[in-house]
């Protein structure tokens, strides 16, 4: 199976991974555009949930709790933080765009969460990654310090002609506090639209191997393995990573290969 998701250039439903499509146990994830006044609901009985309002403004209703015209970004490059919404298991969320909306929902297989809850931009940790062409700018949305049952959430924009995720890492031994095992996806975005991004994911032993040209709106699963980025010259990147797994914390382990950069 290809770890390349398509996503579709127009209609409301870009692209729907799910732990069954993906072959994986913990990550899910689907975008949508919403035009003005347009709603859609979520539900989603057996998982947590978490709404990230990637560009627009909408209404969201859920818990008994109605957030409006939340949402300050015209487009995922805007330097600022998006806002978000957490649903745990069972709860019903109703939203309305105020204005056209893309909106991403991020969810994982769990028996209880916390409470729904607002994630205002001012509560997110953002900070630049990296040097010199290695350079990229990372945003914590649901980071393990903030209450959850699975889920972590972050997105970066990387600059034209820059790497990321990189020197490459992996995430998918369970040897706490070295390394956790989390399942990921990569939501890619490109400014302009028509650009394009390459991502390897690969293991030690090479029983995965895919280099892959990503598109405006295409997914990449990582089930395990390294995941380095490389952007070419004229287009910026951005992605939105969801990462589950059994336990709730980020360790990653560098490919020893090319960790030497980082000693420099």
């Amino acid at each position: 199976m290809s770890l390349l998701v398509k996503g579709r250039r127009d209609g409301r439903d870009i692209v729907r991974v799910t732990p069954q499509s993906a072959g994986w146990s913990y990550v899910g994830f689907t975008a949508h555009r919403l035009a003005a006044a347009e709603a859609m609901r979520v539900a989603l009985p057996d998982a947590e949930a978490c709404i990230v309002v990637l560009s627009g403004k909408v209404t969201i209703e859920a818990g008994g709790q109605t957030w409006r015209d939340v949402g300050e970004r015209g487009s995922v490059f805007d330097d600022r933080a998006p806002y978000a919404v957490y649903l745990p298991p069972g709860e019903t969320a109703r939203i309305v765009a105020k204005t056209a909306a893309e909106i991403g929902i991020d969810s994982a297989p769990a028996a209880a969460g916390p409470p729904a809850r607002l994630i205002e931009p001012g509560s997110m940790k953002r900070f630049k990654r990296g040097e010199g062409s290695n350079t990229r700018y990372v945003c914590d949305i649901l980071p393990q310090t903030e209450p959850a049952s699975h889920l972590l959430l972050v997105e970066v924009v990387t600059p034209a002609g820059h790497s990321s995720s990189y020197p490459p890492h992996k995430h998918d031994t369970d040897n706490l506090p070295a390394e956790s095992s989390l399942e990921e996806t990569y939501y890619h975005r490109l400014k302009p639209a028509q650009g394009f991004a390459f991502q390897r994911v690969y293991t030690d032993d090479r029983s995965i191997d895919e280099a892959l040209a990503v598109e405006d709106h295409d997914v990449v699963l990582v089930p395990r393995g390294y995941h380095p980025v490389v952007v070419p010259h004229g287009y910026d990147s951005y992605y939105l990573n969801v990462m589950a797994g059994p336990k709730r914390e980020w360790h990653f382990k560098n490919d020893p290969a090319h960790e030497w950069m980082l000693k420099r």
